[in-house]
């Protein structure tokens, strides 16, 4: 299944669903019969989200079924990230499988280094000129300003210390920082471990702030787009 089928399903569910029934224990039942168990394992993991383990934070996602093929973003998101790329390093943070950085390396020819990072890379795909890092997005290994382009797409909503990571992006970003979230209201029963909610792009401007004097925010079919130049 691809972005723009799930952001159709999303609509459906999120937006014209009324919130007493979509939290309701019937709509878990409904849930259950297209996903099992897992949607009532994803409940509890929210709400213990404070307290969870780094164990129990990874069994999770080893367990998370993968939904869309290759990559979670639309093609939109795809042509206006490559759109914003600056320079000719990038790092991809939450690379997944690698294939975001396909689409990056076939728009841009001149790329001299490509790095995908994820907190594990043994499922990333043997990508030619890819350098694959496995680390945690709130302590990133590399220096100050150490990539032209940073890219972070689907990944700020899973993480409890996302302000933490907003800085460490920052930090590694000489020149732009790119960053897409999914535009989605929380609810008692969902499908993805989301910890994070932007119902609307000011929402996600709160998240970021301090908002640079050059950036993007805007919505994309769902998903929120966000962009800055770094200073300096």
């Amino acid at each position: 299944m691809n972005r723009e089928s799930t952001n159709r399903i999303r609509f459906v569910i999120e937006d014209l669903l009324p919130p007493i029934l979509r939290d309701s224990r019937l709509f878990l039942w409904l849930a259950k019969c297209v996903w099992g168990e897992h949607t009532a394992h994803l409940a509890r993991f929210r709400e213990r989200a404070p307290f969870l383990s780094p164990e129990e934070y990874a069994e999770l996602y080893r367990n998370h079924p993968r939904v869309h093929a290759g990559t979670d973003n639309s093609m939109a998101c795809i042509r206006r990230i490559n759109s914003m790329v600056e320079g000719t390093s990038i790092c991809d943070v939450g690379c997944g499988t690698g294939a975001l950085l396909t689409h990056i390396r076939d728009a841009h020819p001149g790329l001299t280094r490509l790095v995908g990072v994820d907190f594990v890379v043994d499922d990333a795909a043997d990508i030619a000129g890819v350098e694959y890092v496995a680390a945690k997005i709130e302590n990133l290994p590399f220096a100050d300003g150490e990539f032209d382009t940073v890219v972070c797409t689907h990944v700020i909503e899973h993480v409890l210390e996302y302000a933490k990571a907003i800085a460490e992006l920052r930090r590694i970003a000489r020149r732009r920082l790119i960053i897409v979230v999914p535009r989605e209201r929380e609810y008692r029963y969902s499908f993805n471990p989301h910890f994070n909610f932007f119902p609307y792009t000011h929402s996600f401007l709160r998240a970021v702030h301090p908002v640079p004097d050059v950036y993007v925010c805007e919505d994309i079919g769902r998903d929120i787009f966000y962009s800055e130049d770094r200073p300096g």
